[in-house]
């Protein structure tokens, strides 16, 4: 499949916040990134709880060094072979890691340049990020991103610090600016694909894939993707979507494009808005089984209300607390 590489030269001058992310917004909103976590120590009625075990997964232990056994030892840690070839009791010492990789993915293709309430869904995208990624800095882990649109996929590895935070925010709103109606963009809803294998050339284990995307594109191969990465990492899904996407206003003759064409539909029509519905209940109840499959987290975030409130609510967190 061909892309049309998109320059950051094609952004418009219009930068109405609805539209364009704010880069100094995305900053402010650090102040505001609490009151929740994607990581463990959350409430039984947390989205997370259940996890595997219990939980998702929790920060690991890292191998330190073989020593002879000391009263007070852990047997648990008692290292037999070692032992047997040393004739004395030996064990295996740990240290806790002290933080965990989160990557997030940021969708910032052209079907996210649509919206109907507030915003759209390519600046829901980034303030889901900026929220995201203030808040896994703040709790001392490291945070990376994959922002990618319909041509171009950006890497930026893990780090603790505000610098690398800095670096995913700045690569986002390149991207945000980037879309425009009139720019040359063919859509590329493959690339979604390629963004995941990519993500499991990069993955070792115990890390945190935060998905922040409308899934355009996804297939069954998506699903096998995700299911791979979700083996030894832990997933969560943040579904951007508008609400005109649930339903087709009744407006009578309406206009809509797809990036490449145009096609006016009658919305006065019944048939036509059943079944534009029905095509947006699917796709959310296919996303619903893997979900439960694979005990995936899935949080639809609106275009609609504020991007925070929607997260804290959902992971079970109604009011603000300090960690």
């Amino acid at each position: 499949m061909q892309y049309t590489r998109v320059s950051p030269r094609q952004a418009p001058p219009d930068k109405d916040p609805r539209v364009y992310a704010d880069l100094q917004e995305l900053i402010r909103l650090q102040f505001k990134a609490k009151g929740f976590s994607y990581l463990p120590r959350q409430p039984v009625h947390s989205v997370l709880y259940g996890r595997h075990a219990s939980r998702l997964r929790g920060r690991g232990l890292n191998f330190e060094e073989l020593r002879n056994y000391l009263p007070g030892d852990d047997i648990r840690n008692v290292d037999w072979k070692a032992s047997a070839r040393s004739n004395r009791p030996q064990v295996r010492v740990y240290t806790e890691e002290r933080d965990r990789p989160v990557w997030l993915l940021v969708d910032q293709r052209l079907s996210m340049f649509f919206g109907s309430r507030n915003r759209l869904k390519s600046v829901t995208a980034a303030e889901a990020a900026a929220v995201s990624a203030w808040r896994v800095l703040g709790m001392g882990d490291r945070v990376g991103a994959i922002v990618f649109n319909d041509s171009d996929i950006v890497q930026i590895k893990p780090q603790r610090s505000r610098n690398q935070v800095m670096s995913i925010l700045g690569e986002v709103v390149r991207q945000n600016h980037a879309l425009h109606a009139g720019a040359d963009i063919t859509p590329g809803p493959a690339i979604f694909n390629s963004v995941l294998r990519r993500l499991l050339r990069l993955l070792g284990h115990d890390a945190l894939v935060v998905l922040i995307t409308d899934t355009n594109g996804a297939d069954d191969h998506t699903a096998r993707l995700v299911t791979r990465i979700n083996q030894h990492n832990d997933v969560i899904l943040l579904l951007v979507y508008d609400a005109m996407e649930q339903g087709l206003p009744e407006a009578g003759r309406l206009v809509t494009s797809d990036g490449s064409g145009q096609l006016e539909v009658d919305s006065g029509r019944g048939g036509l808005r059943k079944a534009y519905a029905g095509q947006f209940d699917d796709r959310l109840l296919e996303l619903q089984a893997l979900s439960r499959k694979q005990a995936i987290p899935l949080l639809p975030i609106s275009t609609e209300f504020p991007v925070l409130d929607q997260v804290r609510e959902q992971l079970g967190r109604h009011t603000a607390r300090r960690f």
